[in-house]
């Protein structure tokens, strides 16, 4: 199964940057990560709705979409472990994960996704999600290789 992290915004070098490399530096998996971005100056809803066009073109044809939004469902690490193998069991080609920007994915987005993940009840930047997603892929994939990384 590949993994692909689709997110709006350029990661720029600093603390943010090293963190997503930290961990995709360590995951087995083949992993992408795609940065969308729309430069142009538009509202706050026609800019989101341009990142979803743009989150959604970015998507490899038959993946199945997790779209990251803070009203989306919570997982303990073990269980999030279980439904990536699940869909790793599957057949699952490519499990595609949506960041949006600051005012979060565009309806379409959340509407195309067959799961919407959050990383808990607070608001997180956009550009740290990259970073706690990223340790919780690696963290699912050493529960899964039953690895002491992990403990309850």
């Amino acid at each position: 199964m590949r993994l692909l992290i689709l997110a709006v915004g350029r990661l720029k070098a600093g603390p943010h940057a090293e963190l997503q490399a930290h961990y995709a530096e360590r995951i087995t998996w083949p992993l992408e990560i795609r940065e969308v971005e729309e430069r142009r100056t538009l509202s706050a809803p026609e800019r989101k709705a341009r990142e979803g066009e743009l989150l959604l073109g970015a998507l490899p044809e038959g993946s199945v979409l997790v779209a990251l939004d803070e009203r989306g469902k919570s997982f303990a690490s073990p269980a999030f472990a279980e439904r990536l193998a699940r869909w790793r069991e599957e057949g699952t080609k490519t499990l595609a994960f949506a960041i949006g920007g600051a005012d979060g994915l565009a309806p379409a987005v959340l509407q195309r996704a067959a799961l919407t993940l959050s990383l808990g009840p607070m608001t997180w930047p956009h550009l740290l999600a990259r970073g706690l997603l990223l340790e919780q892929l690696y963290r699912a994939q050493q529960i899964l290789a039953g690895h002491p990384y992990h403990r309850d």
